[in-house]
């Protein structure tokens, strides 16, 4: 009985841990695409930039 339960809460540990790991990989994600948003709006105000100093 007890060896079940320890292998019940090692499961249960592992599946939380995964999680865990998935939801860190969601965060790196989003934070990438955030700083690929980033980098638009710094080359589109550049390019705006460059268009005003052109005119």
């Amino acid at each position: 009985m007890e060896k079940e339960e320890v292998k019940e809460e090692e499961e249960e540990e592992k599946e939380e841990k995964e999680e865990e790991k998935e939801e860190e990989e969601e965060e790196k994600k989003e934070e990438e695409v955030e700083e690929k948003e980033e980098e638009e709006k710094k080359k589109e105000k550049e390019v705006v930039e460059e268009e005003e100093v052109s005119v």
